[in-house]
């Protein structure tokens, strides 16, 4: 790796951190001597990269600081672009134009070349948001989770019962096609999912909860890929 690559690589870590990190945590992450880092550190600083900090205490890039966006390999790049393409075509209406917003930025900022490869991309994903209820029912629930508000559904199960279930919203997990909202239910006291397609009726309510270790979509998921 030559010494540019390095100091690219060595910001990139330094951007993706909201804390200052240390020399030797910077040294193991980039398989180098910390010798080397405190050399790459005093290059970014010198070149005016804005970096706080010291020898022993670690090292953090300014708040508010603003730099050069960054430039994508060419398989990166087409990884992000069929992500994105994914985001619009199977999430609500604010991701999907979040997702066309990044695209239009990256894009931005790419060579003509690369700009051509995204173009004639050989996998294709439908670029196009359908607004359907479910989609509805995924923001909702997307801002009722962030939220920390308690919801209540209309839900119809596999066996064609309807039931009225108070939740806590913990999340959603994407499926392929379909969405999965994984929630506290009050009427169980434990984790429940329901699919999302199968719900007829959300109220928001007026009501907040709080989550902990033992009760999170990380809980969740950690619980389940045991029973495994």
């Amino acid at each position: 790796m030559s010494k540019s690559e390095r100091l690219f690589e060595l910001l990139t870590v330094l951007r993706s951190k909201r804390y200052a990190v240390t020399a030797s945590e910077l040294a193991r992450t980039m398989c180098v001597s910390e010798r080397t880092i405190y050399r790459d550190i005093q290059s970014l600083v010198t070149s005016g990269v804005p970096i706080q900090g010291e020898a022993g205490i670690g090292y953090v890039l300014q708040a508010g600081s603003h730099l050069p966006p960054l430039m994508f390999t060419e398989k990166e790049m087409m990884a992000l672009e069929l992500g994105m393409r994914m985001v619009r075509a199977w999430s609500d209406t604010e991701l999907a134009d979040a997702s066309r917003s990044a695209s239009t930025k990256i894009l931005s900022v790419l060579p003509d070349k690369l700009k051509q490869q995204v173009e004639e991309f050989s996998i294709i994903v439908p670029d196009i948001h359908t607004q359907t209820e479910t989609a509805c029912y995924g923001q909702i629930l997307r801002h009722a989770t962030d939220n920390k508000c308690k919801v209540e559904i209309h839900y119809t199960a596999q066996s064609g019962e309807t039931t009225i279930r108070k939740l806590q919203p913990l999340g959603q997990i994407f499926w392929g096609k379909i969405w999965t909202l994984v929630a506290w239910c009050e009427l169980r006291d434990d984790y429940r999912h329901f699919r999302v397609d199968r719900i007829n009726e959300i109220s928001v309510l007026d009501e907040t909860f709080s989550i902990h270790e033992k009760k999170c979509l990380q809980d969740y998921v950690s619980i389940h890929a045991k029973q495994k």
